[in-house]
């Protein structure tokens, strides 16, 4: 191998690559040009062999269990829970001591953000993958789901942008009570959303709840004692759902909210009948340019947080070299590249002139070929690239990710004063906290998301509350704490 350099071998070298897609991505890796024109770079050919994502943990689990797994994991999505697993059981190879040798992109971008490496190593101190990172303030990427307010409608009201939770309440009144598309009929919805989590989780940061982001939805920092709160046992979020309840008891959240999905409720949203609602982008999904992204809703405790924002340590667990890797540093140097600003570029953006063009002073974008394309800019760069709807190994940049646009990322400007100061990844746990930290969970979680929804929509009265913490932590909830404490400890000590 050369330590650095291209080709990253001496002598030609083919690998194989357990490697998951999406069904509508490409159907064959290997004839994409991208890894083409990198392996003639490199010298390393690799046999990409493709898992749809819907069939990948299975694929993964009977590729362990048999030992007839590869030289590696790309695109896999492996958890956590199973880097431990495996790691500890030697078939993933760790790679601290090769990183700081073999990978200075990605080595750079660990010692620019302590959070990536310490969500990444696990109990053990080893660091077993390469994960995909997203840049820290991508927020139109990190925020999948925001609350959205017609804009139009507080024009015709002649309302301001509300900026409490009693002023979003009174905007929804005026909804439900005014004819403001003028069709004559009642049919104005206050507030539209998949599920009750829709309204609840963008919400919790007016409490001050999820205020370490969406990696720890249900244990979060008490501000008070900074100690680890359980959020769903919280006065706070006791709270929240009988402001929900209000809105819900009152006609002002859609009454299909449980039941409805993802593509009956786009299909609704495209008759402009929500006053407020929250999806990714309404433009998009619906075919709306009337919304707008309020800022964060001040709380009746003077909370202006907005906390449904996820770390940009995405996926730990996206590229793997397993123990059947006979060159595992010439490996990582290949997977390496993708961290560097010309791996990005390319990844992204394809070849110069062939799918993007690049200005003099440095501004490049997509052929028309490929914007314009009937099929689509995903579809149409496909045969050049891969990326189009997978989950890689690598970093995302608002520079190269054209597929989110500059109007997307400014609409997320009125979030930024509130959003989490310390934004947790997912934490880490060994494989016996792992299997009784499940063990508890599953109950827990079951009871807590059926108890949320009785609570909202007033099946059961708020007088049950003590009832229902007690049954809460009846069934174990303090040993889960404890498990979450140690992992918590583990993550501020690594270093």
């Amino acid at each position: 191998m050369n330590e650095t350099g291209y080709p990253i071998v001496k002598e030609p070298l083919k690998m194989q690559f357990f490697t998951g897609r999406n069904s509508g991505g490409a159907t064959n890796f290997n004839e994409a040009m991208i890894w083409k024109e990198y392996a003639k770079k490199t010298g390393i050919d690799v046999d990409f062999q493709l898992v749809n994502f819907e069939n990948l943990s299975e694929k993964f689990n009977l590729a362990m269990s048999s030992g007839s797994y590869p030289d590696a994991f790309h695109t896999a999505r492996i958890t956590a829970a199973d880097l431990t697993k495996y790691g500890s059981q030697g078939l993933f190879i760790p790679l601290n001591d090769m990183i700081d040798k073999y990978a200075p992109n990605f080595k750079k971008l660990l010692d620019q953000y302590p959070s990536i490496k310490k969500g990444i190593t696990m109990p053990d101190g080893k660091i077993y993958s390469v994960p995909l990172v997203y840049e820290p303030d991508f927020l139109a990427i990190l925020i999948s789901q925001k609350m959205w307010i017609n804009k139009d409608w507080l024009t015709k009201l002649n309302m301001k942008m509300p900026a409490t939770l009693d002023e979003y309440y009174e905007y929804l009144k005026a909804v439900k009570n005014t004819d403001l598309n003028g069709n004559g009929k009642k049919d104005e919805i206050g507030f539209g959303g998949v599920g009750m989590g829709s309204i609840l989780e963008v919400l919790k940061g007016s409490l001050g709840l999820m205020n370490r982001g969406t990696n720890h939805r249900n244990v979060d920092v008490d501000p008070a004692t900074g100690k680890l709160r359980f959020i769903p046992t919280d006065d706070r979020y006791k709270e929240l759902l009988q402001y929900l309840n209000k809105l819900y008891s009152e006609g002002l959240i859609d009454k299909d909210i449980l039941t409805i999905k993802n593509p009956e409720f786009a299909a609704k949203g495209t008759q402009g009948i929500y006053g407020s609602l929250t999806t990714s982008f309404p433009e998009t999904v619906m075919g709306q340019k009337n919304y707008e992204i309020p800022p964060p809703l001040k709380g009746p405790h003077g909370d202006q947080m907005f906390t449904n924002i996820q770390n940009q340590l995405v996926q730990p667990g996206a590229f793997v070299i397993t123990d059947k890797n006979k060159h595992p540093e010439a490996t990582l140097r290949w997977i390496d590249y993708f961290f560097s600003e010309e791996g990005q570029k390319t990844f992204f953006m394809g070849f110069k002139d062939v799918t993007y063009t690049e200005t003099p002073d440095g501004k490049f974008e997509y052929k028309d070929e490929i914007l314009k394309n009937p099929s689509g800019m995903e579809q149409a760069l496909l045969k050049y690239v891969t990326w189009p709807g997978g989950s890689y190994p690598g970093y995302v940049t608002k520079k190269y990710f054209k597929s989110v646009t500059e109007k997307m990322n400014a609409q997320h400007k009125a979030l930024e004063p509130g959003l989490p100061k310390e934004n947790w990844p997912a934490f880490t746990y060994t494989v016996e906290e792992s299997e009784q930290m499940k063990a508890i969970w599953t109950d827990i979680n079951t009871y807590i998301d059926q108890s949320t929804v009785k609570f909202v929509t007033g099946v059961t009265p708020f007088s049950e509350w003590d009832s229902y913490v007690s049954t809460i932590k009846k069934m174990k909830i303090d040993e889960y704490i404890k498990f979450y404490q140690a992992a918590a400890d583990r993550y501020k000590n690594t270093k």
